[in-house]
């Protein structure tokens, strides 16, 4: 087999772990969307949910010679997107931010009823983190319950707990509505 031949069998993955950067950049373009989707979803601000996705990328270039396979680095991302949104939102309740420091709000795309997902996303954004990030991971990224306890290091019965009391709370909340 010729070299050119070997070097096109290898993975992204491998090619990155042995120093390609272009190999590295093709995994980031390959997972950037669904990273970003999860602290976008997580956060509902653009802004923050660009600096985990960058936080975890870099992670992930110094994490390299950990990832085993394709389906590791997939739950290695989802899991340590998991953790920075958890721990951005314990940073932030740590520090006051001034009037003048907040942004613009970010436009937002349109539902097919703007009213009930904007206040769906306000219910959502109010559950405590960690229901916040288990019906994110469910119903954003289509994880069952058996996936979503290995991404947040949790047993799966209480995954289940916390994604059960989420919809009840969200369902009395709307029904109050």
């Amino acid at each position: 087999m010729s070299a050119l031949s070997v070097a096109e069998a290898e993975t992204p993955l491998e090619r990155a772990r042995s120093g390609d950067h272009d190999a590295f950049a093709e995994l980031v373009a390959r997972h950037e969307g669904m990273v970003f989707s999860i602290a976008l979803h997580f956060f509902d601000d653009r802004t923050r949910a660009e600096e985990i996705a960058q936080d975890v990328f870099l992670q992930l270039y110094r994490s390299l010679g950990e990832i085993e396979s394709d389906a590791h680095l997939l739950f290695w991302l989802r899991q340590v997107t998991s953790r920075r949104c958890i721990d951005g939102v314990r940073r932030a309740r740590m520090r006051l931010v001034s009037f003048e420091d907040v942004g613009e709000v970010a436009a937002k795309t349109h539902a097919a009823d703007p009213l009930l997902d904007r206040k769906l996303q306000t219910l959502i954004a109010g559950l405590p983190e960690h229901q916040r990030m288990i019906v994110t991971l469910r119903y954003q990224e289509d994880l069952d319950p058996s996936e979503i306890c290995r991404v947040v290091g949790m047993p799966v019965n209480t995954v289940k707990s916390h994604l059960h009391r989420a919809l009840v709370a969200l369902r009395k909340k709307l029904g109050d509505h």
